[in-house]
């Protein structure tokens, strides 16, 4: 029997599920819930890689608990969040905290780039938050060796590897989706020496490694468990919703909304109102998205302690319109 194992590295927690790939069922699935790290200073939305070490070791320990036999787990993957800027020194540590999709600190260099390039860049994108990194925190810059995304620093958690594919890739606002390349003049204008700081690009067919005998040993995972590329959020939400077909659309509302399907060819909007991104099986996946979405809706039923449930039943009560009342949810410089 094969078992693989399946890993969302989210915003708000991280999910695990085990599929058996001769029932075609989930067998098991687990989570562990965290959130940014509180700050002052508007804008800022980080989390420290070492919050989803910690989350990865006690969701996927969970999983495997309650399989007959862990043992048969043969391959994983990881979906994770898109955009995050994780650097590492020459000795692969993490520098600082991760500067999330959501952080907009670097609206200001997102402008100036989106001048240089002649396209739109908006805060989210890897490359404004490099930018940021070397005008705003000098000490860190002159530390950095390495860039990775929340994913690919997973996958090199669990592999030794440093390896990213075409889908995060696309996210970073530094690679060139035509010839599927990192982009060396974009690279280029936030420092000459990036793009030897970027990582290896794998295809969607390729493996980054297999998982390190004292990771595994943690993780309760037998020994030579491979590791596959994985993707960003959305390209594996669109192949986990079977959109491997152009026309084919997925609307998917969580921390972020978004509207995304596949292409059979890049798209690119100079407006960039739709993301010019790749999907997971070697396509293009043109994204729509807005930053607010169950965001909102959170931070109301934080703000009244109720639970889900009690949010859910008084709005069962309620009839449709609100009486007239918006709620323009203007939280992460986005609605």
């Amino acid at each position: 029997m094969a078992l693989y194992l399946g890993i969302d590295l989210g915003t708000q927690g991280l999910k695990c599920v085990v599929y058996n790939g001769n029932t075609r069922k989930i067998v098991s699935r687990s989570s562990y819930n965290y959130d940014i790290l509180p700050s002052p200073v508007a804008g800022r939305a980080e989390q420290h890689p070492d919050t989803w070490i910690q989350a990865t070791k006690v969701a996927v320990r969970e999983a495997l608990s309650r399989l007959p036999r862990p043992a048969d787990v043969c391959a994983l993957g990881v979906s994770g969040q898109q955009h995050g800027l994780v650097a590492l020194d020459q000795q692969g540590q993490v520098i600082r905290p991760a500067k999330l999709w959501c952080d907009t600190e670097s609206a200001e260099e997102a402008a100036e780039l989106s001048g240089k390039l002649g396209i739109t860049l908006v805060p989210s994108f890897t490359l404004t938050k490099l930018l940021w990194l070397k005008r705003r925190e000098a000490a860190s810059w002159s530390r950095l060796a390495a860039v990775l995304l929340p994913g690919s620093y997973l996958n090199y958690w669990l592999t030794g590897e440093q390896a990213m594919e075409a889908g995060d890739a696309s996210g970073t606002g530094g690679f060139d989706i035509r010839s599927l390349t990192w982009d060396e003049g974009a690279l280029g204008h936030v420092d000459p020496e990036l793009r030897g700081k970027m990582p290896r690009l794998v295809g969607p067919n390729e493996l980054v490694g297999t998982v390190l005998p004292h990771v595994a040993e943690e993780l309760g995972l037998p020994p030579g468990v491979v590791v596959s590329p994985g993707s960003g959020d959305n390209a594996c939400s669109a192949l986990g919703a079977g959109v491997v077909s152009d026309g084919q659309l997925v609307v998917s509302l969580g921390t972020s909304g978004t509207v995304f399907g596949k292409s059979s060819r890049p798209v690119i909007d100079p407006s960039g109102g739709i993301a010019p991104f790749c999907d997971a099986t070697g396509g293009w996946l043109p994204l729509l998205c807005t930053l607010n979405c169950t965001k909102p809706v959170e931070d109301v039923r934080a703000c009244f302690g109720m639970s889900h449930e009690e949010m859910s039943a008084l709005a069962e009560k309620e009839a449709p319109g609100c009486g007239g009342v918006s709620y323009l949810p203007y939280l992460v410089r986005s609605i």
